[in-house]
């Protein structure tokens, strides 16, 4: 389940897989699967095919379809006043969660069936432009990634160590003695650091006295690269381009700043090929859930270093797939946000009284 979409995106096939025991609850079309992990994440899908899932995962369903339409679910627990409730019950710091019973005190206005039908309709109908924008953007990253493979596919290319094409840095590791001080500066982590998008809305801070600063300190132009990740993520990168003043980065990311022979977006994008083709995968050291890709390793991987010329072709033609990605997302984030609004504005009215109490829907359990 992706964040915020109502529509299953991906599914494995369970023939020829292993599943472990947490996966026994059964799904079935017209149900809605909810994210008790993280809820914060907004992970709500509307099953429009028959499943199982893990035991995370809580399916939902109306219990009284006479009285809430199921097509009316969804969008219920897509709400803004759903999602606070549950960010409000769930529980513990590193990885919270929410019980069914939490979940299930979750108090709303039940409009009429007749106007659960218009709203359901007229929101339905919103998910489909919205759908229709989203198959647009995969379309445009799918032909940005067919870009990567091709333009950078040159044999004559003469190449280079990376570390022969620019520095490569290991970000400071953050203990305790780092917590507090007075040199406190914002610093990027690996949650901050997604494909070609820095994600700065949680950006922490920790101590760099001034001799850590200086060797610390993110450039403009600098790119960041995933240290730590998953296989699928290890040596995801992008590019720092001074969105935040005095700003430094964690060791769970290696900085790489490109030399004089080399652009920095020519770089970011053979960095981001590399991530999308596998190679940093094929490379990385793996433990039992995480793959690293350590400066050491990184700085004797090869990068290709054409004439400055040459880049800047390349760099060009990137520059075009990614304005049009870019255009294409904040159109698609405009166009949820306008149906967000549109739909806690129509499921808003009075506080429900403290003697009436309507539930959700029925939780299965398996």
């Amino acid at each position: 389940m992706d964040s915020q979409q109502l529509h299953l995106a991906r599914c494995g096939d369970v023939k020829g897989s292993t599943l472990g025991p947490a996966f026994h609850r059964k799904f079935h079309p017209g149900q809605v699967l909810y994210g008790s992990r993280r809820t914060y994440l907004r992970k709500v899908a509307y099953a429009e095919f028959e499943g199982v899932c893990a035991n995370t995962t809580f399916v939902v369903e109306s219990a009284e379809p006479g009285q809430l339409l199921p097509d009316f679910l969804p969008f219920l627990m897509t709400a803004d006043a759903f999602h606070r409730h549950s960010v409000s019950w769930s529980r513990g710091s590193v990885n919270p969660y929410v019980n069914w019973p939490d979940i299930a005190k979750y108090e709303f206005l039940l409009p009429p069936l007749s106007e659960q039908r218009r709203i359901a309709d007229l929101l339905w109908s919103f998910e489909g432009a919205v759908r229709a924008k989203a198959t647009a953007l995969e379309a445009a990253r799918q032909a940005e990634l067919a870009a990567l493979a091709e333009l950078y596919d040159e044999p004559a290319w003469p190449v280079r160590r990376v570390d022969q094409a620019g520095e490569v840095q290991l970000g400071m590791k953050r203990e305790p003695k780092v917590h507090e001080g007075t040199d406190l500066r914002p610093y990027l982590r690996v949650a901050n650091v997604g494909d070609d998008e820095l994600f700065l809305d949680d950006v922490l801070e920790m101590n760099f006295e001034p001799g850590a600063y200086a060797k610390y300190a993110l450039r403009p132009k600098d790119v960041l690269l995933n240290e730590g990740q998953s296989l699928e993520y290890v040596g995801r990168s992008a590019m720092y381009r001074g969105e935040i003043d005095g700003c430094c980065f964690q060791m769970t990311l290696l900085r790489f700043r490109a030399g004089e022979e080399v652009l920095p977006e020519f770089a970011l994008g053979w960095f981001r090929r590399c991530q999308h083709l596998g190679a940093f995968a094929r490379v990385a050291k793996r433990t039992t859930s995480i793959a690293h890709l350590p400066a050491g390793l990184l700085s004797a991987q090869p990068i290709p270093v054409p004439p400055l010329s040459v880049q800047r072709r390349v760099v060009e033609r990137l520059e075009a797939a990614r304005e049009l990605r870019t255009t294409l997302t904040e159109d698609l984030t405009q166009a949820r946000n306008l149906m967000q609004r549109t739909l806690d504005m129509l499921l808003q009215g009075p506080e429900p009284s403290a003697d009436v109490t309507t539930q959700a829907g029925a939780g299965s359990e398996e």
